[in-house]
């Protein structure tokens, strides 16, 4: 599916990534976590397109992407939602999904309508008339996340999808991020939440001063908000 290798990546002339590995499998969901400054939305960034890679590669199904304009990121299979959702505030919520589906694969093998993503979000039935910008943080996370829907992605990345939620928002989105998994979505989360991350993932990538430091899998994983050593050496 997608496969980051010996990644550099920054701003301006400094390196925040410092040869960073990674492979996320077709159906897989994989965590980044570490602490703040430790290079998880850099990774984000460079894998949209967003911030240019100064050596290594990523390959997304093979084909070599790390030279490709953003936009045509979303050509490849990928969708995301950043920290700060980017929406178009003074646009309705109809007309934000609306640019997403017009933009769409429409050859990819897990496809979503303007239906279903209103399925998955009701509330977005009652305000698709509304300013995004008159919506809670809550409800624009939602909706950021049924626009990168609508792009049809095999690859759904989630940067810091709690932050700033209520706990009763963070568990809706918990239940998304589950239906999207048994779609065939592979999903990656990018998360200070460890529980959280934890229970949506099948594995992580520790990350510290822009370097993957650790890989936990299984019980390691699992149990990762009980181990006090482990939390304190790198989140």
């Amino acid at each position: 599916m997608l496969s980051i290798e010996e990644l550099r990546a920054g701003y301006g002339e400094a390196d925040v990534l410092l040869d960073v590995s990674m492979e996320i499998g077709a159906h897989e969901s994989i965590a980044i976590v570490g602490a703040n400054g430790a290079g998880k939305s850099t990774v984000v960034g460079a894998i949209c397109g967003l911030i240019p890679t100064r050596s290594g590669r990523i390959l997304k199904d093979g084909l070599q992407i790390h030279r490709l304009a953003a936009h045509h990121r979303v050509d490849v299979g990928i969708g995301v939602v950043l920290e700060d959702r980017h929406l178009f505030g003074g646009l309705s919520v109809r007309t934000n999904l609306e640019l997403a589906a017009y933009r769409g694969r429409k050859d990819s093998r897990i496809r979503f309508s303007l239906d279903e993503v209103i399925a998955l979000f009701p509330f977005i039935k009652e305000r698709l008339r509304a300013a995004v910008a008159l919506l809670s943080g809550g409800e624009q996370q939602m909706v950021a996340i049924a626009r990168a829907l609508l792009l049809n992605p095999d690859l759904l990345i989630l940067d810091e999808p709690s932050t700033g939620l209520a706990p009763r928002i963070v568990r809706e989105v918990v239940g998304i991020i589950g239906t999207l998994r048994r779609r065939g979505l592979a999903v990656l989360l990018v998360e200070q939440n460890v529980a959280l991350a934890a229970e949506n993932s099948d594995r992580a990538y520790v990350m510290r001063l822009g370097k993957v430091v650790d890989t936990l899998v299984g019980d390691r994983w699992k149990n990762v908000a009980q181990d006090g050593s482990l939390v304190d050496a790198y989140l």
